[in-house]
C-alpha cells in the first residue's frame, strides 16, 4: 500500500512525499465519487491492457491468467457493493486495490507501460459511446411518441403561429412532426460528435506515449473504438470531444425546451388545444382547480441549465497548456450530470406527449377566416390580379370586418366588391379551411396528404 494511505485506501503515488494530502486536498482531488461509474471500462482496458502486456512479453502466460480471474473477481465484488463508498482516490486505484487483495502486489502489473492519464481518457471515452447510445435510444423513443401522436391527428385542423399569433392552419399531425425533425437532426449532431470520440488514448501513457511496444490498433479494436489518436500529448491533454458532446446534448436540450414551451401553452386555458394525462401534470397546494404542467416546464427549464453547463465547461479548458492538467477531471462531473439531465427531460416528454390528446373544438375555433386572408391575395395573384393590389386590397377588408365586427368569410362577390373591386372575385369557399389545408400539397406540407407522406417517412427515418 503506497504512503498516505492509512484510511484503509490506496495511492498509487506518494514514494517522493512524507505524508499524505491535506485533507482539504483530499476532498476536492478524490474523484472516486464520481469516477466510480466508469469500472466497467476499466476493467475492460485493463483485460485488454494485460493481454498486449503478454504480447510484449512483460507478463508471462500464468501472470496474464492469475490477472485475469483476479479481474473477474473484481468485477464480482463491483457488482455486489457499493464502490462509491470507498476510500482509495480514484476508479483506478480502487481496481488495483482490490486486485492486489485477490492476487498480492502481481496486481500492479496492470500499470506497466501506462499513465492514469491514458486510461481516464480511454474510460471516459468508452463511457461517452455508451452515454451517446443511451441518449440516441431515448431520443428514438419520443420520435415514436410523436408518430403514435400525430397518426390520431393527421387531418386535425390546428393553428399555426407566427410571433405568436394566429397566422394559417395546418394540422395538429404536422406541428407535432415539426419537432420529429429537429429531434432527428439532433441525433445526426450526436452520430457525427461520437465519431471524434471514438478515437482510442490507450498507448499515450502519461502523455509522451508508451515505451512499451503495444499494437494500439489492436487495442483499438479489442475495445471497440474506430481509430486511434494520433498524438500522444493531444491523446491525453484535450477534451474538445467532450465540449462536442456537450454541446449535440444541450442542442438537443434546447430543442426539447421548445417542445416543451408549446405544450406549456396549448395546454394552458387560454390556449386549450392540448390536454395532458394525468400522470403528467400536478396539482396546488392552495388552489384544487388547478392542473400545472411541471413535466414540462422543468423540461423547458432544462435547456438553460445544458447552455450554462456548456459555457462553463468550454471556460474551464481555454488557456488550458498542453498536456494533462487536472482540471480536465472535471470532464466526468460535467458528462454525468448532463446525461443524468437529458435523460430525464426525454423521459417525461416521451410520456407528455404520447399520452396527450388535442381538443378539435378549440382547435377549430382558433382558426378564423382571417387566416385564410393571404390564400385568397394567392388566389386573386393566380387569377392575373397583381399580388401587392390582391393583398392590399385584402388588407383593406381585413380592416372593414374588424371595424363591423364580423368575420371575414361574410364577405365574397359584391360584399367583398365595396371594399375594392378587385375582391369581385372571391368566391365563398375560399374561406374553406378544408380546401386551404388540402391546398397545401407541397411536400413537407400542411395537406393531410403531404403529412401522411411525411409521416411515411419519419418511419423509414427510424427504421434506418
Amino acid at each position: 500500500m503506497s504512503a498516505g494511505a492509512e484510511d484503509g485506501g490506496m495511492r498509487l503515488w506518494g514514494g517522493r512525499f512524507g505524508d499524505g494530502p491535506a485533507p482539504e486536498l483530499d476532498r476536492i482531488n478524490r474523484s472516486l465519487p464520481l469516477d466510480w461509474r466508469l469500472w466497467p471500462y476499466e476493467l475492460a482496458v485493463d483485460r485488454a491492457w494485460i493481454d498486449e502486456l503478454a504480447e510484449a512479453g512483460l507478463v508471462d502466460a500464468p501472470a496474464r491468467e492469475r490477472i485475469l480471474a483476479g479481474l473477474s473477481v473484481v468485477e464480482d465484488r463491483m457488482t455486489a457493493g457499493r464502490p462509491e463508498r470507498e476510500p482509495d482516490e480514484d476508479v483506478h486505484t480502487l481496481v488495483e486495490r482490490w486486485l492486489a487483495e485477490e492476487i498480492g502486489e502481481e496486481a500492479s502489473q496492470v500499470r506497466i507501460g501506462r499513465s492514469r492519464n491514458d486510461v481516464v481518457a480511454t474510460d471516459t471515452r468508452l463511457w461517452t459511446l455508451d452515454a451517446c447510445r443511451r441518449i440516441d435510444a431515448a431520443v428514438r423513443k419520443l420520435q415514436e411518441a410523436m408518430i403514435s401522436t400525430a397518426e390520431r391527428s393527421a387531418e386535425l385542423p390546428f393553428p399555426a403561429y407566427t410571433h405568436l399569433q394566429r397566422a394559417q392552419p395546418t394540422t395538429a399531425a404536422h406541428w407535432l412532426l415539426s419537432h420529429f425533425w429537429s429531434l432527428a437532426r439532433g441525433r445526426d449532431r450526436i452520430a457525427d460528435a461520437r465519431a471524434r470520440v471514438s478515437l482510442l488514448p490507450l498507448g499515450a501513457a502519461a502523455g509522451t506515449g508508451s515505451t512499451v511496444p503495444v499494437d494500439r490498433e489492436r487495442l483499438a479494436r479489442t475495445l471497440g473504438f474506430a481509430g486511434l489518436c494520433e498524438n500522444s500529448l493531444d491523446a491525453v491533454g484535450s477534451r474538445d470531444w467532450v465540449s462536442e458532446v456537450l454541446y449535440a446534448w444541450t442542442q438537443l436540450a434546447n430543442d426539447l425546451s421548445r417542445l416543451a414551451e408549446d405544450l406549456v401553452l396549448y395546454a394552458s386555458a387560454e390556449f386549450g388545444l392540448v390536454r395532458l394525462d394525468d400522470a403528467y401534470s400536478t396539482g396546488s397546494s392552495l388552489m384544487p382547480h388547478k392542473r400545472n404542467p411541471d413535466g414540462a416546464e422543468l423540461a423547458r427549464a432544462r435547456g438553460g441549465t445544458m447552455i450554462g453547463v456548456l459555457a462553463g465547461y468550454l471556460a474551464s479548458l481555454k488557456g488550458l497548456p498542453t498536456g494533462y492538467s487536472k482540471d480536465l477531471q472535471e470532464d466526468k462531473r460535467t458528462l454525468f450530470g448532463a446525461e443524468e439531465a437529458l435523460a430525464e427531460t426525454l423521459a417525461v416528454l416521451t410520456g407528455t406527449v404520447g399520452t396527450m390528446t388535442f381538443d378539435a373544438e378549440r382547435a377549430a375555433a382558433a382558426i378564423g377566416p382571417e387566416m385564410l386572408a393571404a390564400d385568397v391575395a394567392e388566389r386573386l395573384a393566380a387569377g392575373g390580379v397583381p399580388f401587392r393590389a390582391a393583398h392590399e386590397a385584402l388588407g383593406r377588408l381585413v380592416g372593414r370586418a374588424e371595424a363591423q365586427g364580423r368575420p371575414l368569410s361574410d364577405y365574397s362577390g359584391e360584399a367583398a366588391a365595396e371594399v375594392d373591386p378587385l375582391l369581385g372575385a372571391v368566391r365563398p369557399e375560399w374561406w374553406d379551411v378544408g380546401a386551404a389545408l388540402r391546398r397545401r400539397s407541397v411536400a413537407g406540407g400542411s395537406a393531410p396528404s403531404a403529412v401522411q407522406d411525411q409521416l411515411e417517412e419519419a418511419r423509414v427515418r427510424l427504421g434506418d
